[in-house]
């Protein structure tokens, strides 16, 4: 068996150390019916209590260990956990059909975690993984199985599992657990970002790890690239990659407080954080972060039992807005429908939702949901510079009319006397290849744009992100996107305009090269990603950068492309 193996590089670190293998023992859910649906109804009470108190508890460990931020996760927890629809769905199959606590809690997980795992958006598809924490947790407690203790490690080890979840991450000190290697997960699991908060080397999706290794083997890695070694027999090419990387971070570090600046001087590009919730804001801050680039609204509709209230989505909005202290920020519109659903609404079956009733479509056709949604956006504008940012616009007139309707919200509200922002931006996300092509039109009406990477090159290619058997053509380097992009930076900047991206893209290592000579203005991407673009810019000038667009604009291939690039930062 091959000793080296190739997984998502998850956590920046190298690592050497003995292996951990995590073997909990596996949940079999008993199929027999309830005898007694009290005393089972009271089991699951009882589970429920324990889980909360669990909770509580890694929220007091996560919170002196990885700060408020990444201790919200277990408020997520706990709210999953308290959620009256999930406990109601429990109880009716124990009352209605006799199921026994595990099997009923099974059941409704199942249903929720499909849900999710389907979910295009990363962002969203992770909170798959949170459900089934919490619900593996109340199923061990009602099986009386041992929940995993990681908090006891007490040697330096790597640990190798299946999978970890954020509980299981928590409770993991880096004076001991050098790093972990897991055959499921990808970057923006839960238990990645707080490896990446806790400064432990990741590598998941390795499919086959656990199998591979034996409790007496000493495993080798690279958070970065990925890469796995078991039983390494060349120890210094590790130390050495030990040393580069200690290098590259303490020069990183360096980069969360100084300014965007290219190396001949220009300070016009803006590097942006993407969120999800209020509770985001502080990583994005604490990266060096100069905006808000994106803020996912739809967490605020799909975290709830109704859809939010104005006064629900003020307070959300206004609290961002407040403390991103005068740094813009922009917020999309509801994008909801396609992979994303909610409890509380149908949308109509489609052949293919993707491309049906959602985001604008969906909010132009249901006013009432919207004027709630605008009004709130509205009024937290007057606390900082706001950009009100639309999804899935595909012609002028749909924009225009989204625009006119914000419009006429912000004169009712003023003249009843509520104050909206001077400083307001009405934009709109460029994810369809027919508004990257009119670019130059939508730019007379639009304030700026900014780019959805994800979406609008699986609608280019014709190719669903999602299925593994057309992978190869998520090409986000292929020479027909960059056409697109160049069309969407020339058609704002026409008008003097600007345009930025939210796609995962704008991180990129070998994109921001690229970007930067297309002339992106706005790069908005994980708080993470921040240090490392802003690093890259410093060491490009503007006409390199355009030098090298022009002739990946003239290639064929993306590995031509990203040859290209490579040449160029070799030298760097």
């Amino acid at each position: 068996m091959a000793n080296k193996m190739m997984g998502i590089g998850a956590s920046a670190g190298v690592a050497v150390a003995k292996v951990y293998i995590l073997d909990e023992q596996p949940i079999v859910i008993p199929q027999d019916t309830a005898k007694d649906v009290t005393a089972e109804l009271a089991n699951v009470s009882q589970a429920i209590t324990k889980a909360k108190a669990d909770l509580e508890n890694l929220q007091k460990i996560a919170q002196e260990k990885l700060g408020a931020e990444k201790a919200a996760i277990f408020e997520a927890h706990a709210s999953i956990l308290e959620d009256p629809a999930l406990t109601e769905e429990f109880e009716t199959l124990i009352k209605t059909q006799s199921y026994n606590g595990a099997k009923a809690i099974g059941e409704v997980a199942e249903k929720y975690i499909a849900m999710f795992s389907a979910m295009e958006d990363d962002y969203f598809r992770e909170r798959a993984a949170d459900v089934k924490d919490v619900t593996d947790r109340l199923i061990r407690y009602i099986l009386n199985l041992p929940v995993a203790d990681l908090a006891s490690i007490a040697e330096e080890v790597i640990i190798v599992a299946e999978d970890l979840t954020p509980s299981q991450t928590a409770q993991l000190n880096p004076a001991y657990v050098k790093g972990f290697a897991c055959n499921v997960g990808g970057r923006t699991s839960h238990a990645a970002i707080m490896a990446r908060s806790l400064e432990i080397p990741a590598v998941l999706g390795l499919k086959t790890i656990l199998s591979a290794v034996s409790a007496t083997d000493v495993l080798a890695m690279d958070g970065a690239t990925g890469e796995i070694e078991i039983n390494p027999q060349k120890t210094d090419v590790w130390t050495k990659k030990a040393e580069t990387f200690k290098k590259e971070k303490a020069e990183l570090e360096q980069f969360k407080t100084k300014k965007t600046v290219t190396k001949d001087g220009f300070d016009g590009f803006v590097l942006e954080g993407n969120i999800g919730s209020p509770k985001d804001v502080a990583a994005v801050l604490e990266n060096g972060g100069e905006g808000i680039g994106l803020f996912r609204s739809e967490f605020l509709y799909m975290d709830n039992d109704h859809f939010p209230t104005e006064e629900e989505q003020f307070e959300a909005y206004k609290q961002v807005v407040t403390d991103m202290q005068g740094k813009v920020t922009i917020i999309r519109t509801l994008d909801i429908g396609g992979d994303k659903k909610l409890s509380y609404f149908k949308f109509p079956e489609e052949m293919n939702p993707f491309l049906g009733y959602r985001a604008i479509r969906f909010t132009l056709d249901r006013k009432d949901i919207f004027k709630d949604q605008i009004r709130a956006l509205l009024r937290a504008s007057a606390f900082g510079p706001v950009g009100i940012m639309f999804p899935m616009i595909a012609t002028v007139d749909e924009f225009k009319t989204a625009k006119q309707f914000t419009l006429d919200c912000k004169a009712e509200l003023e003249k009843a006397g509520v104050a909206v922002g001077k400083d307001l931006q009405i934009g709109m996300m460029v994810e369809i290849p027919a508004a990257a092509v009119l670019a130059d039109q939508f730019a007379k009406y639009a304030d700026f744009f900014s780019v959805g990477t994800n979406d609008l090159i699986q609608y280019s290619m014709a190719a669903d992100r999602m299925s593994e058997h057309v992978t190869y053509l998520y090409q986000p380097y292929n020479p027909a996107i960059l056409k697109l992009l160049k069309l969407t930076i020339d058609g704002a900047h026409k008008h003097g305009k600007w345009a930025g991206m939210c796609g995962e893209m704008a991180g990129e290592p070998e994109a921001v090269p690229l970007l930067m000579g297309l002339g992106l203005d706005a790069y908005s991407m994980s708080a993470t990603s921040i240090t490392k673009a802003r690093s890259i810019m410093a060491k490009l000038t503007r006409k390199e950068t355009a030098e090298l667009a022009n002739k990946a604009l003239e290639c064929d291939t993306t590995d031509e492309v990203l040859a290209l690039v490579h040449k160029l930062m070799q030298t760097k």
